[in-house]
């Protein structure tokens, strides 16, 4: 590819695994920003199709191409952009997604004219799932600027492909938790925000599409990653019994829908006894302790990488 520019300001990352069908119309959407300073940094992570030839096709000096021999995980893939990255800004765009053209041109307007404390800029989303258009962030989320860390430990609201961040804040806080095989970026977004503040652009500026092999279906993957979530900020959760027991059900949920019924019994049961005042709780633990376990199931994809909601 031809020459690369030694100093961008914003470094774009886009990890990928087996998109190459998808991944031309997140390039070109990354490409077509009207705010022009910046690298795109794919990291293949360990493509067995024809990616490599995809990204070879743009020919684009500001594209950079770096490939992982085996499939390490989203977490990891992340991680490698951000120790190659040149600017002193991160972005993430997903290799199925959309940016729409003056997306990065309005964080970054709001991020160099921003107090230090803010480490983050984010925007609004569409969620397109089966022909229907979700708005994100959502209806239930009543902080989205400022100090959001109590809002993001009631679950997640902001998708990988809406944010710019100062590289700074990954220097403080670390890099992505490679032992995540899913909500990687909500892990992130609470440590971050114990540290720094968060800007919202509040309208759709990215469309996220969801598709059957969205990572955030993998309800095993996900169900790991929600123990470990809880238990890395155990101290902060205790202090917060609705909200923990409120991801208790949804774990409890997720097992028994995955037929491991007494695990997840136990789950509800001890949200049961955290937070005995809640109506919900109490209809889901008559649904699991009754037997309707089929009633339940749908609730899986209302628990994703970028829809978590308590």
């Amino acid at each position: 590819m031809a020459g690369i520019d030694n100093n961008p300001t914003v470094s774009i990352i886009i990890p990928t695994y087996n998109r190459s069908r998808l991944i031309a119309r997140a390039v070109k959407s990354v490409l077509n920003q009207t705010y022009q300073n910046f690298e795109l940094i794919i990291v293949d992570d360990g493509s067995t199709d024809d990616t490599r030839e995809i990204v070879a096709g743009f020919n684009d000096k500001r594209i950079r191409y770096v490939r992982h021999e085996e499939n390490k995980g989203e977490a990891a893939a992340r991680n490698t952009g951000i120790k190659v990255a040149r600017g002193g800004y991160i972005a993430y765009q997903d290799s199925d997604d959309e940016w729409f053209p003056e997306k990065l041109a309005r964080q970054m307007e709001l991020l160099e004219n921003a107090s230090p404390q803010v480490g983050v800029i984010y925007t609004g989303f569409w969620k397109m799932e089966n022909l229907r258009k979700t708005y994100i962030p959502f209806s239930w989320v009543n902080q989205k600027n400022g100090d959001i860390h109590r809002e993001l430990l009631k679950g997640n609201f902001i998708g990988s492909p809406v944010v710019l961040i100062k590289k700074d804040c990954f220097n403080r806080v670390g890099l992505f938790d490679e032992r995540l095989r899913n909500l990687v970026d909500w892990e992130m977004w609470i440590r971050i925000s114990k540290l720094y503040h968060f800007r919202c652009v509040d309208e759709p500026l990215v469309i996220a599409h969801y598709g059957s092999d969205n990572v955030s279906d993998n309800s095993d993957s996900l169900i790991d990653a929600l123990e470990l979530i809880l238990e890395k900020n155990r101290d902060e959760f205790k202090e917060e019994k609705r909200l923990l027991a409120g991801h208790w059900i949804n774990i409890g949920k997720l097992l028994v829908a995955k037929g491991r019924v007494e695990k997840g019994r136990q789950y509800i049961v001890d949200a049961l006894r955290l937070y005995p005042f809640s109506i919900r709780l109490l209809s889901v633990a008559l649904l699991v302790f009754f037997g309707l376990h089929g009633k339940i199931v749908s609730t899986l994809h209302a628990i994703t990488t970028r829809d978590l909601k308590v």
